[in-house]
């Protein structure tokens, strides 16, 4: 779910899951690429308004958790979030109220430094999975470095959510 402070612009293609959104525009070092967060699963789509990709062009670019109760039930690829809660996060992936959730409410963050990306997990209770190894956890914070066609697993390998890190410059 993506929140209307993130957006900068819609690039519309043939159908609306090929539409990509651009994270808005931030202070730059270095000129860092613009990297993309790219769905591979359904529910990762649907947390992206239903569109295949963000572009993120701002660093930090942090996601996390809806935690707004009844959020699951009736995401929107638009919330202003107003008067609810400090925006902490630039996407917002809902989870389902349960026993065990996958996703923390501040999860992880996509850094750019020294000409290379970086996912950093932000001390989230079950990690990031990048490129099959563990990230963080146990509400210990952890990074690495991302690399072009990298699988990113926000939670546990049972979560709902995965992207694909994407860069321009390949």
């Amino acid at each position: 779910m993506l929140t209307t402070s993130t957006l900068n612009r819609l690039e519309s293609n043939e159908s609306p899951s090929d539409t990509v959104l651009y994270a808005a525009p931030g202070n730059h070092r270095d000129a860092p690429p613009v990297d993309s967060l790219v769905a591979t699963t359904e529910e990762a789509t649907r947390a992206l308004g239903g569109r295949s990709e963000v572009r993120v062009t701002t660093f930090p670019f942090r996601v996390g958790r809806d935690r707004r109760v009844g959020a699951f039930a009736h995401p929107t690829s638009r919330d202003l979030r107003l008067g609810v809660e400090s925006q902490s996060n630039d996407v917002y992936l809902p989870d389902p109220l349960k026993k065990h959730l996958h996703i923390s409410g501040e999860h992880f963050a996509v850094e750019y430094a020294t000409d290379k990306s970086f996912l950093r997990d932000r001390g989230s209770a079950c990690g990031t999975i990048v490129a099959g190894r563990q990230i963080g956890g146990a509400r210990k914070e952890g990074r690495t470095e991302l690399r072009s066609g990298d699988e990113i697993v926000v939670g546990t390998d049972r979560s709902p959510y995965v992207f694909r890190f994407e860069t321009a410059d390949d």
